[in-house]
């Protein structure tokens, strides 16, 4: 398991305008939720907690919670982040909830799934590869978990699938997903359509209808309408 870290401080900032302030300072609120004892409140620097957001799937990383005062160094936490808020206009992150854990206790969390190298399907026959599942939860201890499952697809054909039964994960690491469900799957190109090619014939169809018309017309004992001629153009200059 990567060994991941991000230092914390006690947060005294409890109230709505003094979060606001906190978060002018370069520092983002945040809680921990202990089993069976009171929720602690802290604050964690701003930069380094979207630095680990761009570097790792925090939905399945295990962030090891340091205190940064010498005389709380050693209540280190092993934590997961239980949920992020953003705010809704600006997308900033507002708020860090963080679930702390034990190392030797299983847990249920989401892995990311990254196909590997190209479908034979894909670079041969011009398929095209579907990502159907993009996570997978699984069930296993914290220093088990994964970064990530990586599927090898090289030797799909079109209309080949892997499935969710189809995995093998290291020993310890139990998939909970439907064994059914279908991971990656390999679909045939796409069909160029082709425009109908006028039926022979298709112009004449326009007059037997006129004539359809007059002959109704007659035996109804009406005179049928001449059609009504085009204005000429006039040649030469108007005087």
């Amino acid at each position: 398991m990567e060994e991941i870290f991000l230092e914390i401080q006690p947060r005294e900032e409890i109230g709505r305008a003094d979060v606001k302030v906190l978060r002018r300072k370069g520092f983002i609120p945040a809680v921990v939720y202990t089993q069976g004892q009171k929720t602690e409140p802290v604050k964690i620097v701003s930069r380094e907690f979207l630095r680990l957001l761009h570097e790792h799937h925090v939905g399945s990383v295990v962030v090891h919670l340091k205190a940064k005062d010498e005389a709380e160094k050693a209540k280190e936490r092993a934590c997961l982040i239980k949920e992020i808020q953003y705010d809704h206009v600006k997308g900033d992150v507002i708020h860090v909830d963080f679930n702390q854990i034990s190392l030797t206790k299983a847990i249920k969390v989401n892995v990311g799934v990254v196909a590997k190298a190209e479908a034979i399907g894909v670079k041969a026959d011009g398929g095209t590869l579907e990502h159907n599942l993009w996570e997978l939860e699984i069930e296993c201890l914290p220093t088990a978990i994964p970064k990530q499952i990586e599927v090898d697809v090289s030797a799909l054909k079109i209309g080949d699938a892997i499935h969710v039964r189809d995995l093998q994960l290291p020993e310890g690491v139990k998939i909970l997903n439907d064994p059914e469900t279908i991971i990656l799957s390999v679909a045939p190109p796409a069909k160029e359509e082709v425009p109908l090619a006028a039926v022979e014939g298709e112009e004449k169809l326009e007059p037997e209808v006129i004539k359809k018309k007059e002959k109704e017309a007659a035996e109804e004992g009406e005179e049928p309408q001449p059609a009504k001629e085009e204005p000429k153009a006039k040649e030469g200059k108007e005087k």
